[in-house]
């Protein structure tokens, strides 16, 4: 666990969810070559440096899946939580993988906070995960599914989305 002020500057992080400042996932014609491809154009070598911004909260391209996005909130030059998350409008769904809480930073509401931030964002979706939930974090996906379209249950993606 962190310290006092560390959870109190987590709480404060988490209460600012809303206010992200967003990085481009490159030129219109560049998001429609990776469309039409399926998200295989532009994939990014090994080794690409992940975007970082100057600001608590962030959306960047994922360095790890292609067409997918991160929401990540930053703290004292840590990445404090950090989730991919893509969406399909035509079919209603959103998908979240790989949430990460710094363990000084768990239960100070980040990924509460972030994920509703997501969901108020793309009001009307129901929101999945792609793969299964490992046992330590089931309870984890429960209480976050609770009340949630979709209850972020497994689901594969749809063809309109890269697979991640």
């Amino acid at each position: 666990m962190g310290s006092v002020d560390e959870r109190q500057e987590a709480l404060a992080l988490a209460a600012q969810a809303r206010d992200v400042a967003w990085a481009a996932d490159g030129t219109p014609w560049q998001r429609v070559l990776r469309a039409i491809s399926g998200g295989r154009w532009g994939r990014q070598p090994a080794g690409w440096t992940v975007i970082r911004l100057d600001a608590p909260w962030q959306d960047t391209p994922s360095a790890e899946r292609p067409g997918w996005r991160e929401r990540a909130a930053n703290l004292a030059g840590d990445v404090a939580f950090a989730v991919d998350y893509t969406v399909c409008a035509r079919c209603g769904l959103g998908w979240v993988e790989w949430p990460y809480t710094m363990e000084k930073y768990q239960r100070c509401g980040l990924a509460t906070a972030g994920l509703e931030a997501l969901r108020l964002e793309h009001p009307g979706l129901s929101w999945h995960t792609l793969g299964g939930h490992f046992q330590d974090s089931r309870a984890f996906w429960a209480a976050a599914g609770t009340g949630v379209p979709g209850s972020y249950q497994q689901r594969d993606t749809c063809p309109h989305v890269p697979e991640g």
